[in-house]
């Protein structure tokens, strides 16, 4: 029996028990929260991705859901040096394992190598796509070589100009110093 699987309302242990994978291009604007983080709209950016799962026998013997992610999109972000839209390829190549439940997936979360995840019948791998791609945003994206030249000035002449004009508020002090005080006080 060949059974579809939608990535919407994944089932994670028929799909783990079946040993699938679904894989597919989506349109970047099918992510709303990774839409939020470009410099600018990019009708034809897509997110290539392929989740496949299996069942490995847990600590107890009894099999464990596992799924492997992996993603990848170019998008522009804003390039900290110039701040004009620098392409970025994001790519994810992760493993997840799944647990029962919140309390399992917090008590198991120190001691394990892999991310957990709690299982689900109707659990949504695009959130999941999604999430994984906004972590790989780097901290600071940025040109090899920036395509404009970038300006090192921290400040304007205008910005001088005004700094120049204001009075120095440590002159009043100085004024109030050079009197001397008088007797009797």
């Amino acid at each position: 029996m060949n059974r579809e699987f939608a990535p919407e309302r994944l089932n994670v242990p028929a799909f783990a028990a079946a040993a699938a994978s679904i894989q597919a291009a989506d349109p970047v604007s099918n992510y709303p929260r990774l839409v939020a983080e470009l410099a600018a709209p990019a009708p034809d950016a897509g997110v290539h991705w392929e989740a496949t799962a299996e069942e490995r026998p847990g600590a107890d013997g009894k099999p464990t859901a596992w799924l492997h992610l992996d993603a990848e999109a170019a998008v522009p972000l804003v390039c900290q040096r110039c701040l004009s839209p620098v392409d970025t390829v994001l790519s994810v190549d992760r493993w997840f394992r799944f647990v029962a439940d919140e309390a399992t997936a917090e008590a198991e979360d120190e001691e394990s190598e892999e991310d957990l995840l709690v299982i689900s019948r109707d659990f949504d791998l695009h959130a999941l796509i999604e999430d994984e791609l906004l972590m790989e945003i780097p901290v600071t994206p940025v040109h090899d070589v920036c395509p404009t030249p970038i300006q090192l000035s921290s400040s304007d002449d205008d910005f001088q100009a005004a700094e120049e004009a204001k009075p120095n508020p440590f002159a009043v002090l100085g004024a109030l110093r050079s009197r001397k005080p008088e007797e009797g006080k």
